[in-house]
Order: structure tokens, then C-alpha cells, then sequence
């Protein structure tokens, strides 16, 4: 989820595009479902009141599983939470002797907890420790733009952050390290702001892509997300149904492109050629070709949501595709 406001004060959590994820997943009475990015539990809450079913929620931060306590009590018997990565959901079902199930929800990206908290190091909107860390665990965004080297770092901001400045931008952070480590995320804005302008077009801070970039390598989340769609697709039952929600270009694409691989719907190479089908046989029927974004309502009520899509797919009969296979 992007930066989207200036207040410094932290926003209530609201879960994007929440009616349209309930009627993608088709709640029912009795069925199973996987909210793999539990965060502040939106989801979960939502699935739980729609239906007698049950829920597993995953979540990799420690702060969200302990933000599970009220629902644990509110569902006795019927939400479960596991600690653990929605890229490993079926390995971390299977730990826990659950079976195939009748829906994964996936709200991909960091969470309005998560970003409203300064110590978090999320936001460039506080000034706090330039962490970025989800999981609590591993190498800080301090780590990576105080270590790497300046190819590097240009690489991983117009990699993922599509910071067209990349190399300027890491020239100015490498110069400024070599004073004194950047440890916080003032420290950091600062010294983008210095070397990139305001777009006049859109008015984005000058630092939203950067940061953008970082959180996303910190924490691996487009390589999260490519094992977490092939992990629904293994612990979905047939006719269980697939929600992603996403929040800008880069996780979209990959959504988009895997269920499209999946479903036998990548097209024709070219007008004059007809689509042809090679490889295993699809594992998803595609629920609408373009995704659903939110309404005026909505993001009037809701501006984080603005760039949000969800994509939605039904799984098949067919078997898993072999890990790391591609059509």
C-alpha cells in the first residue's frame, strides 16, 4: 500500500475493496478459508461474519499475530493463526494438518498498522528508525543504504521503485553516508528530496519511490508474492476461489500474469496467430479478465485505496503446475 496522506496522525485501518473480496471468495457455511496476509485482520473479520466457516490467518509480523487476540475470542473454534509467511502457506498448513481449502485472500504490500507506526520505519511521514522490516527479523533498510554498494542500491530503486533518478538518487546516499550512517527516515527523505524534484503532474513526495523500492527488497515481497500465488494454487480445493488484492503496477503485473498463464488466457503472440495452449492444463478459471478497482464512494471514504486492483480466479480440477513451471 503507497503513501498517500501528510497527517501525521495514524489512520484507523480500513480493508480495500472488502465487499468485492467477499463476493470473489463466495463465503459459505462450512467452508475453509486463508487470509494470508492477516495485518490488522479486516479480512478475517469480514469472512468470519459472513459465514459459519472457519479462518486461518497468516501473517509474518509478530505486532499483527498479537492484534489476533480479540478475534480469537470473538470465534472460539472457527480462526486460527499461524506466525509464518503467506509464500510458505502450504507447507504451514500442511504442518498444521489442514487440508484443502475453499478460498485465499491476499492483500499484498504493508499494512496501515504497519505504516502509522514511526518505530516501524515505513513512512517517510514520521521520523523514526529506517527499519522496514516486517517480520522484525533480518537486514533494515539502514543495512541496505549504508552497505551496499552504489550500483546496487540505483539498481534496487529503478528495479522496484521505478525511480527514473536511481542513480542520482544512490550517488546522493553513498556521498552522504561517507559523513555519517543514515539512520532514520527523516535522514533518508531529506536526502532524496535534495537530488529529486516534485513531480508536477501527480505531486508525489519525492521520496515515495525510493522508499517504495527499499521496503520491497527489505522484505522480498514480489518474490513472496510469486510463491504465495503458487501456494494457492496448491492448497485450494477445486472450485476454491483466489482474491489478491494490489496495490501498484509491479504486483498487479504478476498477479495478472500468472493467472493469465494459468488459465490458458496469455493470447495469441500476434493478431495474425492463433492462441495456442502448451504445458500442463490450467489450473484457474479467470472470475472477470480486467480486475476490479474501488468505487468513487469508497475511495472518498478510503483515499489509500486509490490504487488498489483485485484480481479474482476459481481453481480447477487440474493438478498443481510443477514448482518454477511457466506455459
Amino acid at each position: 500500500m503507497s503513501e498517500t496522506t501528510t497527517s501525521a496522525e495514524p489512520q484507523i485501518h480500513i480493508s480495500v475493496l472488502l465487499a468485492e473480496v467477499l463476493a470473489a471468495l463466495a463465503v459459505r457455511d462450512g467452508g475453509v478459508y486463508v487470509d494470508g496476509t492477516f495485518g490488522a485482520g479486516g479480512y478475517t473479520r469480514a469472512i468470519l461474519e459472513a459465514a459459519d466457516c472457519q479462518v486461518i490467518g497468516i501473517d509474518r509480523d509478530p505486532a499483527a499475530i498479537q492484534r489476533a487476540e480479540p478475534l480469537l475470542a470473538r470465534f472460539p473454534g472457527r480462526l486460527r493463526i499461524i506466525e509464518g509467511r503467506f509464500g510458505d502457506m502450504a507447507e504451514l498448513l500442511a504442518a498444521h494438518g489442514i487440508g484443502p481449502v475453499d478460498g485465499v485472500a491476499l492483500d499484498i504490500g504493508v499494512s496501515s498498522p504497519q505504516i502509522d507506526d514511526p518505530a516501524r520505519g515505513f513512512s517517510f511521514r514520521f521520523d523514526g528508525p529506517l527499519d522496514m522490516r516486517m517480520s522484525l527479523s533480518g537486514p533494515t533498510a539502514a543495512d541496505v543504504v549504508n552497505d551496499y554498494a552504489e550500483a546496487d542500491i540505483a539498481n534496487i530503486l529503478w528495479r522496484l521503485g521505478e525511480e527514473r533518478l536511481s542513480r542520482r538518487v544512490a550517488r546522493a546516499i553513498v556521498a552522504a553516508r561517507a559523513t555519517a550512517r543514515i539512520e532514520t527516515t527523516a535522514q533518508l527523505a531529506d536526502i532524496i528530496r535534495s537530488v529529486v524534484p516534485r513531480s508536477k503532474k501527480d505531486g508525489i513526495d519525492p521520496a515515495t519511490r525510493s522508499f517504495q523500492a527499499l521496503r520491497l527488497h527489505v522484505n522480498d515481497e514480489l518474490g513472496e508474492l510469486d510463491r504465495g500465488l503458487a501456494g494457492a494454487e496448491r492448497v485450494l480445493a477445486p472450485g476454491g476461489h483466489l482474491a489478491v488484492v494490489s496495490f501498484h503496477s509491479l504486483e498487479d503485473r504478476r498477479v495478472k500474469d500468472f493467472l493469465r498463464q494459468r488459465s490458458g488466457s496469455e493470447g495469441a503472440p500476434s493478431r495474425h496467430m492463433p492462441a495456442a495452449h502448451s504445458g500442463p492444463a490450467p489450473t484457474f478459471r479467470l472470475l472477470g479478465r480486467s480486475g476490479v478497482t474501488p468505487s468513487e464512494p469508497e475511495l472518498r471514504h478510503n483515499p489509500r485505496a486509490r490504487s488498489a486492483r483485485l484480481r479474482a480466479a476459481e481453481r480447477t480440477n487440474a493438478p498443481a503446475w510443477p514448482m518454477g513451471e511457466a506455459a
